[in-house]
């Protein structure tokens, strides 16, 4: 690669780890904030509600202020804007409704992300998939790292000292733009060779793909944790049994947790080279299809087999994205691209918060074990929607094949 897209993809990185991380701190800590505030643990859940619709609802309008003023500005006020609602989190931690709104603010902010640095790494990077692929592994990096640091900050510190972390990195990557500039990227030929009513269409059916992904995305990663928490007893018996510390069931599974998303690292890197060689409809079909066993067995495994299943799980739901990201690009003007990933998040993230609900729901009215048969549904119709897609596109190829110029 050359200087200037090794600068990109090192903001866009850090971004992408950083927004990640802001959004999954809060779901390793549920528990221990359900003890802290003495609420049941569906209603520390639908505390998150405005975080998470807020980052996908913005998503929108963060793009069309990316394509107006540029990229550069934007990232400065996301690392800002996250950073100061982490310490107000760590403020109010112990107030219902200031912790909900601390945690509104994170949400809205990070939402600048995604139709910033996605669009940045279109406009900028010659192999796009490859620098998805390459961007994904950070934000699979940020999904490891916050369950893992939020565990083990807990535990020696407290929940407050979890939010002042999240405040200190968001600093941190302002501080890192501070010193690296990003060069406008040069002006290079528009993607798609679709006319424009063909590539409409499709995109729309994607929009619609891209939607339920978020739901089932949303939902598997807010529960996980907890997930783990509840249903792996013989996991926690057994490490404890080997170590002398006084280890925290929460510890424990964030620590799991943790180590499935690193393992997505491997999905994101090997889903960005495939996307390279192979048709992306096929690729992005096979990853989604794969899921929708996984997702069934999963709601009723336990211990070695729910972590094993989920390693598989999050392997191709993660790795998928992307191949997602690169249709995306595939489908829309280069000089509407942050308002496209734009479009995408404030679909996949704004609805998608709608599974907060939906957990929250299930969990109430049925078990914690129901919500993965139901994302095993929608997962199902995911694919049906991928398969819209491949016939709507029937015969036209070369707006799949990321080296066509």
């Amino acid at each position: 690669m050359e200087p200037h897209e090794r600068r990109i993809l090192l903001t866009t990185g850090f971004g992408h780890f950083m927004t990640h991380f802001n959004m999954l701190v809060f779901p390793s800590i549920v528990l221990p904030l359900s003890g802290r505030l003495q609420l049941g643990m569906a209603q520390v859940l639908g505390m998150s509600f405005w975080m998470y619709l807020l980052f996908g609802l913005t998503a929108l309008p963060w793009g069309l202020a990316a394509d107006r003023w540029g990229a550069r500005p934007l990232m400065h006020l996301f690392f800002i804007g996250s950073g100061l609602c982490g310490l107000a989190a760590t403020l109010f931690i112990d107030t219902v409704t200031g912790l909900t709104l601390a945690l509104a603010g994170i949400g809205f902010f990070s939402g600048i992300y995604h139709p910033t640095g996605l669009g940045l790494i279109s406009k900028g990077i010659k192999q796009i998939s490859i620098g998805m692929g390459y961007n994904g592994m950070c934000g699979n990096l940020g999904l490891a790292a916050a369950p893992l640091l939020a565990g083990i900050v807990n535990w020696f510190w407290g929940l407050s000292a979890v939010f002042l972390t999240v405040c200190v990195l968001n600093f941190l990557g302002f501080a890192i733009m501070a010193f690296l500039p990003i060069t406008k990227p040069t002006k290079k030929q528009d993607n798609g060779s679709e006319g424009e009513t063909g590539r409409r269409s499709a995109f729309f059916i994607l929009l619609i793909a891209m939607t339920l992904g978020g739901i089932v995305y949303r939902g598997s990663t807010l529960i996980l944790p907890s997930y783990f928490e509840l249903r792996n007893p013989g996991i926690f018996d057994f490490l404890s049994s080997l170590s002398e510390l006084n280890l925290s069931t929460n510890l424990v599974a964030t620590s799991v947790t943790s180590f499935i998303f690193i393992v997505g690292m491997l999905g994101q890197y090997i889903g960005g080279r495939l996307a390279e060689k192979f048709d992306l409809k096929v690729c992005y079909l096979i990853f989604h299809a794969t899921t929708v066993p996984i997702a069934f067995l999963m709601a009723i495994a336990w211990d070695l087999p729910l972590v094993l299943l989920s390693l598989g799980y999050f392997f191709f739901l993660l790795g998928m994205q992307p191949i997602e990201n690169t249709l995306v690009a595939r489908y829309t003007p280069r000089r509407f691209q942050h308002s496209a990933y734009g479009l995408k998040f404030i679909l996949t993230f704004g609805i998608g918060a709608l599974a907060v609900k939906m957990v929250e729901a299930i969990e109430n009215a049925y078990s914690i074990e129901a919500v993965f048969s139901t994302i095993g549904f929608i997962s199902l119709a995911l694919t049906g929607v991928i398969l819209l897609l491949m016939a709507n596109t029937k015969g036209s190829k070369k707006e799949f094949n990321p080296k066509t110029k």
